[in-house]
């Protein structure tokens, strides 16, 4: 079946206008997935995140469990810990993804833990002669210890996957429009 450039997710090198770029020193993760936006999406970064993160499969869920259940002896956060969080502190969460900064065009998330601390940008760029509207995630993650950078190597693969799906996922269900704003 062709896709449509509205869910045609491209591997892309981080956005140059990106809060996330430099963020951190050194990086052991660094990558970005667009998509083109239709005319008629909503360009509120905040609501494309919440639409984004919201697209969940049963595969990714199988591997956040699998996830959770390795790492939880270790001391790191698991998705059941941020899901347990006050009604307070949820307010200032996506998903499992703390809210860092948000302005008229990107929202950025993250988490700080004793092995990784990573950001996560969700980027609308407007259209440009050479170009179509299109929703930018990017994520860049620095490891603090030996941990950190053998669980990033281990689950690398399984983020790409699952950014893409995600978008590919958004695409297809169809993006908040801008009159949703």
């Amino acid at each position: 079946m062709p896709t449509s450039p509205e869910t045609n997710v491209m591997p892309v090198p981080l956005p140059h206008d990106t809060a996330i770029i430099h963020f951190y020193a050194t990086t052991h993760l660094a990558d970005a997935y667009a998509v083109e936006l239709p005319p008629e999406a909503t360009g509120d970064p905040e609501l494309l995140a919440r639409f984004i993160f919201s697209q969940r499969s049963a595969w990714g869920d199988a591997l956040m469990r699998l996830r959770d259940t390795l790492v939880a002896g270790l001391g790191l956060k698991t998705a059941r810990h941020l899901a347990s969080l006050s009604v307070q502190e949820q307010a200032t969460r996506i998903a499992i993804f703390r809210i860092y900064s948000i302005t008229p065009t990107e929202i950025v998330l993250g988490e700080n833990d004793t092995h990784l601390d990573f950001r996560v940008s969700v980027l609308c760029s407007a259209a440009s002669p050479d170009s179509a509207r299109r929703v930018t995630v990017s994520t860049v993650v620095h490891c603090h210890n030996l941990l950190g950078r053998v669980y990033i190597g281990i689950i690398a693969p399984f983020h790409r996957r699952l950014v893409q799906h995600s978008l590919r996922s958004a695409a297809r269900a169809g993006w908040p429009s801008a009159t949703a704003t």
